[in-house]
């Protein structure tokens, strides 16, 4: 049964690959993406398997590991029992989108708002968020901040699209609330959040997800024979990788831990939570996700609710 929850936020400050394999695109390592939405995510398994990864760098006893996480199964034979941890799929909620005006747009859609406040008043049982949903917007029209700076004549140009942009204060809300409770806490004069205020874009549902499938970035890359100094035969690929400064979310659980193999250890869903929060503080509230480790991609920074 679960007895806590909590929600974690992934700021993307470097392109993160996490993939999914082979493709049947263009694209020869393409990103995860949900099956019918066809959005940006991160299964919760990745996320997880992380987590796991970094604890145990820290935590030396093996016996709070295995109530965290779960034991891992002998050869044959299954787990003794679950861990107490549980960790949904990272989900988008802010995609940046380069703009005319401003460089880029933090944009989102109804969809994407109407999913986020059903899972953290899920998650946060019954509290329910301060903003409310505005209206979809029509195609070919957007609904911005009043203070929006990705706007001119009301009138906003993402990549080489152009869209009737109309200000809505309860744009206004969701922007203030996000920039206050997801985006991390840098030391730099509330730069991030003043530029989510002036920069959030609500797009209709399809053009949300046109730009999320085709304003990813996609780079190419090449081994080179280090005896001809040239390209290696079949060293030329292409992956895809979320963009710098895109915003996902993550549905965190516990349970209480169940019987490890150090007697009575016994820890409420609770602090289960803070024992994996305060793991992160110490790290500095950044995780490495996806491939492309040794050449700088996917760093993140963590926030928790």
């Amino acid at each position: 049964m679960i007895t806590a929850t909590t929600m974690l936020y992934l700021y993307v400050e470097t392109p993160l690959h996490a993939g999914m394999g082979s493709g049947l695109s263009s694209i020869d390592l393409p990103i995860q993406r949900e099956r019918t939405t066809q959005y940006p995510m991160i299964q919760g398994s990745s996320i997880k398997g992380k987590l796991r990864a970094l604890a145990e760098e820290s935590i030396e006893d093996p016996a709070l590991i295995n109530a965290l996480f779960g034991p891992p199964p002998m050869a044959g034979e299954t787990s003794e029992h679950a861990g107490a941890l549980i960790a949904g799929d990272a989900r988008i909620l802010l995609f940046p989108v380069r703009s005319l005006s401003g460089v880029f747009a933090y944009t989102t859609s109804c969809d994407v708002l109407a999913r986020f406040k059903r899972d953290i008043e899920r998650t946060h049982q019954a509290t329910a968020l301060p903003w409310q949903l505005p209206d979809k917007p029509v195609p070919g029209t957007t609904l911005v901040t009043t203070t929006s700076e990705v706007q001119a004549h009301n009138s906003l140009v993402l990549e080489e699209f152009s869209f009737t942009t109309q200000a809505s204060s309860q744009v206004d809300e969701i922007a203030a609330w996000l920039a206050e409770h997801t985006l991390p806490e840098y030391d730099t004069d509330d730069y991030w959040p003043t530029r989510l205020k002036n920069s959030l874009v609500v797009l209709p549902e399809n053009d949300f997800r046109d730009f999320t499938l085709y304003a990813t970035e996609v780079i190419t890359r090449t081994r080179i024979d280090r005896n001809t100094k040239t390209v290696a035969r079949g060293a030329l690929w292409t992956e895809e990788h979320l963009p710098t400064d895109t915003l996902l979310y993550v549905p965190i659980y516990a349970t209480d831990t169940r019987r490890s193999g150090k007697e009575g250890l016994k820890l409420p869903g609770k602090q289960v939570l803070e024992t994996i929060r305060a793991q992160d503080t110490a790290r500095g509230s950044y995780l490495q996700l996806g491939g492309d480790e040794t050449v700088g991609r996917g760093m993140v920074h963590v926030r928790w609710d």
